[in-house]
């Protein structure tokens, strides 16, 4: 699997784990609230999952790739695929100057992934 061993590819993976938890604790936190019986639930199982496999992939990353480059790397990612998901799975748009931004993000994680 050459995938694997691709810095990128494991950015990405990880980076969507993280977002599928924040988002699958977004719904269920908002039903719930910040109560002990909310985190005794099928939901926060998957969460507590969904996380730690995202943190697996990010320490392999962290552990060969230079931290500056691999944080720029997760912080694009993590800012283009969370206004992807908010736009698609959500419904919520932002203006102009965001999507700018957004923008500009998506191009940083260009240039430091080649």
């Amino acid at each position: 699997m050459p995938w694997l061993k691709s810095p990128v590819a494991l950015i990405i993976g990880s980076q969507a784990l993280f977002t599928a938890g924040d988002l699958l604790a977004r719904a269920n936190m908002r039903r719930g609230g910040f109560t002990l019986a909310t985190f005794l639930t099928w939901w926060f199982v998957i969460y507590f999952t969904l996380r730690t496999v995202a943190m697996f992939g990010q320490l392999y990353i962290l552990a060969n790739v230079p931290i500056g480059k691999s944080m720029a790397l997760f912080g694009a990612t993590s800012i283009a695929l969370v206004n992807v998901l908010g736009v698609l799975l959500l419904g919520e748009v932002l203006g102009v100057r965001a999507y700018a931004g957004v923008s500009l993000a998506v191009l940083a994680f260009i240039i430091m992934a080649l």
